[in-house]
């Protein structure tokens, strides 16, 4: 490894896919970049996610910031030079009650009032026509077009070849220890040596509270293991990505057949061991919601079910910060079981925030000192 590898411009604590974004986007700027990751991008959450590009649902706060990462999908093989699976197919998140349906008319108009328009009712006449095979007892729905599903592990590994391919060092296998700042100059410590940088930027995702505790900002953020599990290959059930309003369920069909469904529940996490063990109780009442909204996944046969390990913040949305304690330093981690379609959003604004000091997406409902406050 080369001097001027070991003394970058930026040093990123985390190779997932905040992590590896920020490196190609800074890598578009020419500013060098060196990530550090204890295992290899798309490990933990970035690679075993449902792989969803999802806006309906999101806090008022993310709205600015998915607009501008739902962008970036849809151009996406233009940035990293792979489609990364994306398939714009549709969000629908289905109402299986009126009272339901009252609640997607309140978030609809809530979403027109803050002044986007992505989202569009539905009927139970229009439901039906985007999705024939949903159970007869679903009300209606609420559909957001040009969302959809990526597959996250080759687009995770497809940010870190892009970010090596403009001259960007991702170091696999090796820990950070300690950060420390002196004379302008951050030396991180690890396994493998000290790394120098003027600047470092935190994406170390269910582990990123634990570097910015080493700053003084301690923030409350638990460790999660959202479950999923996929089916064998099937003949087409769903078209679009398919979400409960009331009960917890996200299901998808992908391409090659397979269904996947996920939406929330969780397992149990150990973040030192690096090991997550599952729930089959709540993974068979996953299935079963999911056979209650469509039937003809009944009998369908489980081939595989996993977790990752994720970081969520008390109130649900991530970290996006500068350090409100140190210079140079930058955040990005909690990110509550819905960042991986806001990663390419979040490297974009992060490469921003250091080479100009500002961003025109607002942050300040992500800031770290907002626990603090409180």
């Amino acid at each position: 490894m080369s001097e001027s590898a070991r003394s970058p411009d930026v040093i990123i604590i985390g190779g997932g896919i905040q992590g590896c974004s920020t490196a190609v986007h800074l890598g578009l700027k020419g500013v060098s970049a060196l990530v550090i990751e204890k295992n290899y991008p798309g490990r933990h959450a970035s690679g075993v996610n449902a792989g969803g590009v999802n806006r309906i649902g999101r806090f008022p706060s993310e709205l600015p910031l998915s607009a501008l990462s739902l962008e970036i999908w849809h151009d996406i093989e233009s940035l990293v030079d792979d489609d990364c699976g994306f398939v714009p197919n549709g969000r629908v998140k289905i109402a299986e009650s009126d009272a339901e349906m009252e609640k997607l008319r309140a978030r609809f108009h809530l979403v027109r009032n803050l002044g986007h328009d992505y989202e569009r009712l539905l009927d139970r006449h229009e439901l039906r026509e985007l999705e024939p095979d949903v159970a007869e007892h679903c009300v209606g729905g609420i559909v957001a077009p040009g969302c959809g599903h990526a597959n996250p592990f080759r687009t995770t590994t497809a940010f870190a070849r892009k970010a090596r391919a403009l001259g960007q060092t991702i170091l696999e296998g090796v820990r950070v220890e300690k950060v420390s700042r002196a004379a302008g100059v951050w030396t991180v410590r690890t396994d493998s040596g000290n790394f120098q940088a003027p600047v470092l930027v935190n994406t170390a995702g269910a582990w990123g509270d634990r570097i910015s505790a080493q700053m003084g900002e301690e923030v409350p953020m638990e460790t999660i293991a959202p479950m999923l599990m996929v089916t064998a290959r099937m003949p087409p059930v769903i078209r679009g990505v398919m979400g409960a309003t009331d009960r917890i369920l996200s299901i998808k069909q992908v391409p090659n057949g397979t269904v996947i469904i996920g939406g929330g529940y969780r397992g149990t996490a150990d973040r030192d061991a690096e090991t997550t063990v599952l729930d089959y109780k709540k993974l068979a009442y996953n299935a079963k919601i999911a056979t209650e909204m469509f039937p003809k996944l009944k009998g369908a046969r489980i081939v595989r079910s996993w977790a990752g390990i994720e970081g969520r913040m008390a109130d649900a949305i991530p970290v996006i910060s500068p350090s409100m304690t140190e210079e140079s330093c930058f955040h990005a981690f909690g990110f509550s079981a819905h960042g991986f379609n806001l990663g390419p959003a979040v490297g974009r604004v992060l490469s921003e925030l250091i080479n100009a000091g500002q961003t025109n997406i607002p942050l300040e409902a992500f800031r770290i000192d907002r626990f603090a406050k409180a």
